[in-house]
């Protein structure tokens, strides 16, 4: 067993696990944080989508002890102070989900795409962008909406909030 210490939605957490334990199984099974899904164990699908170190991967396809030491987000520790993040809001008020397996990985590619994309999202980008991400119950159209409408929505604040 390999002790594993992660800042984990900005609290320290440590655990120990075999060297072949996923990060995904390590932050479910171990910090009992279960917002992160499991799919695939492939990296085919996308459920298991977090935040490491500010950069979206898929924590089926990285040990946890390659983790350890760094900094995660998981779809628990998006919102602030009570609130829902721009990303669930618009999910919501877009009906960007239907069974909700897929929507924490979309959740958390989406804020990692509008992140490095700026303001400057199209339908085109936000659909390739999220190829890595399978929903089996939507077209996808509701999701981009969703997506669209959170871009749009959080850089109205940061133009607002530089004005």
């Amino acid at each position: 067993m390999t002790k594993v210490t992660l800042t984990v939605n900005g609290r320290a957490m440590t655990g120990e696990c075999d060297d072949r334990t996923l990060l995904v199984h390590f932050i479910r099974d171990r910090l009992g944080l279960t917002g992160t899904h499991v799919g695939c164990d492939t990296t085919q699908c996308g459920a298991c989508v977090v935040h490491l170190d500010g950069r979206s991967v898929k924590s089926c396809s990285i040990l946890a002890v390659q983790a350890s030491g760094s900094a995660v987000t998981t779809i628990e520790g998006i919102a602030a102070q009570g609130e829902l993040h721009p990303v669930q809001v618009a999910f919501n008020q877009h009906h960007g989900l239907q069974c909700g397996f897929c929507t924490p990985g979309m959740v958390m590619t989406a804020i990692d795409m509008i992140g490095r994309h700026g303001g400057t999202l199209d339908e085109a980008t936000v659909r390739l962008e999220l190829d890595g991400n399978i929903c089996r119950c939507t077209g996808y159209h509701n999701i981009v909406k969703a997506v669209l409408a959170a871009d749009a929505a959080m850089h109205a604040e940061q133009r607002a909030a530089a004005e």
